[in-house]
């Protein structure tokens, strides 16, 4: 599955770009996966105690590789069985 991307244009200094270069050979990789990679760090770093959580989930799901369609069919499933438990606490 092709992951979507969106092309995006940014000015950096010389430096920056450097060390993005640099990062790219040292990790083998592509200076678009070293900025998504540094970003997604920052973002993590940042991450407020509502969605760090969250960030865990969704790493935890990329780990095992889980597909987004499978993670929503969980979801859903869970949903639903706990709108069942409700209804029959309600019964009670």
């Amino acid at each position: 599955m092709a992951i979507p991307t969106i092309k995006s244009t940014y000015s950096l200094d010389p430096q920056t770009v450097r060390d993005l270069e640099r990062l790219a050979r040292q990790y083998g990789t592509s200076k678009s996966d070293v900025l998504r990679r540094a970003v997604q760090a920052l973002a993590a770093r940042e991450a407020t105690p509502e969605t760090q959580g969250l960030l865990a989930l969704e790493a935890l799901q990329k780990r095992i590789g889980l597909s987004a369609a499978q993670a929503e069919a969980w979801a859903s499933e869970v949903h639903s069985e706990r709108a069942q438990m409700d209804r029959g606490r309600a019964d009670d």
